[in-house]
């Protein structure tokens, strides 16, 4: 069957601030086909159409599609307007569309025009009647209605039955605008002429061209049965509920026939077969009771229309009809259509700037379909009506993305009914760079014991950035500054992310005490914000260092030794032991104590002062040579030590003292050697202890062998006594050998401790090359008399011994 297609597109004028269009397209257009140039339509550039990220809404926007690339409306989807509208008039489609930078909304409404694309139809092929032969002339037999899903012109337009022998039609209209058909006898039946007739029931529309359905009818003749049975009124009227129950009774029909036994036997039935009423209405067949088998729903039928027949056995029958009306009930909750929405909005943006525009939808009638719509109270945003249907929210007041990062803005849209619907919709704040980092303390203090480790983790800064993500990381950076002219880079350096500062170097105490410098916090921001901190570091002493003696210098080349007079009294002040410590605070406390002495009973030292005393009366039996071993230690933990030896000679002149002190170098070798000689003397016994106890034993076993097999022959013993043996027990002291060594400090001048004192000092310097003894002592002397002698201490007597020669 060949079809026209008619396309009229019309154009309406657009509205105040969002607008809207309009456009009359047919029904069963191909894919792709053209329905209007938006762009045009609406004044928009096809650019803009691009750029502002244009979309398409709508409940059935699968049909129409739009090209931004040519900006028009084309058709998505085969438009079936039967399928989409069923028989309500008009049919269209209410679009919107949407762009973004700045947001705007417009309107598009697509009417949808029938074409001739639907033939009339019965839902049954045939129908059976029983008519007695008794019939009366202007009896009336329903007959099934067909159905055209198209509507207007192209719909249904009429009915024609043939062959008209006994019959004609009867149209008559109804108030939803449909026709009864009916089929009305005009001619007696006469079972014996004729016991079966077939009727054809034709329907067609108005359509070109023109198209048409048929059904067959029927009719079996039976016999006499002359009353036909009677409903008592023609029209019901029941209002019921959409939300009444299943099996609730809406109303009960009846009818009367004056016939009598089987004849008179009515049953009811319903005839609606082309519609919904089958599913949702049942009737009790005996009493005509009408109750309801399935759901009700106002928004997809207000009314009903049940078609009751009554039948008797006689097959006369009868018909009333039953309108129902479906009163509306609160049932539909209002739907929320977001049709436009920003994920983030920035925290510096302007009052008044759309986040969102949406539209509110309740398909509920009178005011159960009227929506309010409203947000939270104390939130940021208000709600703006744009049209009817349609809200936006836009910023009320200025935002701040560290006083609040998200706002989960609920949207409560309710109609007059109970319970309301509401729909939340989750803001995030995009963040901008407006504040720079901040440490958590204005300044800091850090302390490293010295000798540390290069590379060791002094301490750490931390900078906190309100804002987030890239604003919010924070980097940490040195700042070029100098500690006692040398780059503090050389000192220490910063973690760019952790903000952990290493020390670059070992640090000394004694070098260093502390050192101080800027670090500067800054976001990635763009511009990024900065602020600085001063970090002091500390150098905390370590006991690294031992005591050192002043006083009296030792050295491996002379000897100093200080005089005591035997008149000395208790509590004379022979020297004073001078020490330092280069480290500090404890680590720098000295102790002295007095570790070994040839005579502990005489002398004492000073925990503190390092005083070197008497502790009783100076006798003549006191030895002249007197050593003291003094050691120095510090309070650190551990304490370190240094030992210094102080030789004092007792007595009242020089020359008494001079030959005791020769042999000091030789008393020195001794004890330094003295281990060494101990050990080896050891070994040396031990060997010769073996070795005489393994040559004894021998001897006797072989004497008493030689004595056995020599029958025990006596001998002679010759004792043997070795040459000059009488000589070698010599007695008298230094009777062949005169060894002499004399001992003096190349650097005793150069000491860095110089004692100044008033008195005069007496030193003894032995110096043997010289024939003048005695001479060149009192020269010395002179010498060491001298103020700037850095032997001086106290106004004591200290003597110097001076390695010259050897006498054999």
């Amino acid at each position: 069957m060949r079809r026209q297609v008619l396309l009229f597109i019309s154009l309406a004028s657009l509205c105040s601030v969002f607008g809207q269009v309009t456009y009359n397209i047919p029904e069963e257009m191909s894919r792709g086909s053209l329905v209007g140039n938006i762009a045009q339509d609406l004044g928009l550039e096809v650019k803009r159409l691009k750029a502002g990220k244009a979309r398409i809404y709508g409940v059935n926007a699968e049909f129409i599609e739009l090209n931004k690339e040519r900006g028009v409306l084309l058709v998505k989807e085969r438009i079936d307007r039967e399928a989409l509208c069923a028989q309500t008039t008009p049919c269209a489609l209410h679009l919107q569309i949407t762009l973004e930078d700045p947001i705007e909304f417009f309107s598009v409404t697509v009417e949808i025009n029938d074409i001739n694309d639907n033939a009339p139809s019965f839902k049954k092929d045939e129908m059976k009647f029983r008519i007695s032969e008794s019939a009366v002339i202007g009896a009336k037999f329903v007959l099934e209605r067909a159905m055209d899903l198209d509507v207007g012109v192209n719909g249904l337009q009429g009915y024609s039955l043939k062959p008209t022998d006994n019959f004609h039609l009867k149209l008559q209209n109804q108030q939803d605008g449909s026709k009864k058909v009916e089929m009305v006898l005009q001619k007696h039946l006469d079972r014996e002429a004729q016991d079966h007739l077939s009727l054809t029931l034709t329907a067609t529309d108005g359509g070109d061209p023109q198209l048409s359905g048929t059904m067959r009818v029927d009719i079996s003749v039976l016999d006499v049965n002359d009353n036909a049975p009677v409903f008592t009124q023609e029209v019901y009227k029941v209002t019921i509920i959409e939300t009444a129950l299943k099996s609730t009774i809406l109303s009960t029909v009846s009818a009367v026939d004056a016939d009598q036994g089987s004849n008179g036997k009515i049953s009811y039935s319903i005839t609606n077969t082309l519609d919904d009423v089958p599913a949702i209405f049942k009737i009790d067949e005996e009493n005509g009771v009408v109750a309801l088998s399935g759901n009700l729903d106002y928004e997809k039928a207000h009314h009903y229309e049940i078609h009751v027949q009554a039948s008797d056995d006689g097959g006369l029958t009868d018909s009333c009809k039953i309108i129902v009306e479906v009163t509306d009930t609160n049932d539909n909750h209002p739907s929320i259509n977001i049709m436009s929405k920003t994920n983030s909005i920035s925290e510096n943006s302007r009052q008044g700037t759309v986040v969102t525009i949406f539209n509110v939808e309740d398909p509920d009638s009178g005011d159960n379909g009227k929506v309010a719509c409203n947000i939270e109270e104390n939130m940021p945003f208000l709600m703006k009506t744009t049209s009817k249907k349609f809200f936006s929210l836009v910023s009320d007041s200025e935002l701040d993305r560290e006083t609040a990062s998200q706002y989960n803005i609920t949207v409560t849209c309710s109609d007059e009914g109970v319970p309301s619907l509401s729909s939340s919709v989750t803001l995030q704040i995009s963040d901008v760079n407006d504040n720079a980092p901040v440490f958590e303390r204005s300044s800091y203090e850090a302390y490293i014991v010295e000798n540390n480790t290069p590379g060791l983790s002094i301490f750490t800064v931390k900078a906190r950035d309100a804002d987030w993500n890239q604003n919010a990381r924070v980097s940490y950076i040195l700042e070029d500054s100098s500690v006692n002219g040398v780059p503090v880079s050389s000192y220490v350096s910063v973690s760019a992310d952790s903000g952990v500062i290493h020390a670059v170097r070992s640090f000394d105490y004694e070098q260093i005490k502390d050192f101080h410098f800027r670090v500067k916090a800054q976001d990635g921001g763009s511009p990024p914000l900065s602020s600085n901190v001063t970090v002091k570091v500390l150098i905390q002493d370590r006991n690294d260092n031992p005591p050192q003696v002043l006083y009296p210098v030792q050295t491996g080349g002379s000897l100093v030794a200080e005089l005591v007079p035997r008149s000395a009294d208790v509590s004379y002040l022979v020297t004073k032991v001078v020490a330092v410590d280069v480290d500090s605070g404890q680590n720098a406390w000295l102790s002295y104590k007095l570790q070994k002495a040839t005579d502990r009973a005489l002398f004492e030292v000073g925990l503190q002062n390092g005083e070197i005393r008497t502790i009783r009366q100076v006798t003549d039996k006191d030895a002249v040579k007197q050593r003291l071993t003094v050691i120095v230690e510090d309070n650190g933990q551990p304490s370190r030590s240094a030992t210094v030896i102080v030789n004092v000679a007792v007595a009242d002149s020089f020359p008494e003292v001079l030959s005791e002190f020769t042999d000091f170098t030789q008393d020195k070798e001794y004890n330094d050697n003295l281990t060494f000689y101990l050990v080896l003397a050891l070994a040396v016994v031990s060997f010769l202890f073996i070795t005489c106890l393994v040559v004894i034993i021998s001897v006797k076993i072989y004497r008493w062998r030689q004595s056995h097999v020599m029958y025990h022959s006596n001998l002679p013993v010759i004792p043997y006594y070795p040459p000059r043996y009488s000589d070698t027990l010599g007695t008298g002291t230094l009777q062949h050998v005169y060894n002499y060594e004399v001992c003096r400090t190349t650097d005793s001048r150069k000491s860095d401790c110089k004692m100044g004192g008033a008195g005069s000092q007496n030193v003894l310097i032995m110096d043997p090359s010289s024939t003048g003894t005695m001479q060149r002592i009192q020269s010395e002397k002179n010498i060491l008399d001298e103020p700037d002698s850095p032997l001086e201490h106290h106004g004591q007597r200290h003597l110097t011994l001076i390695p010259k020669f050897s006498v054999l």
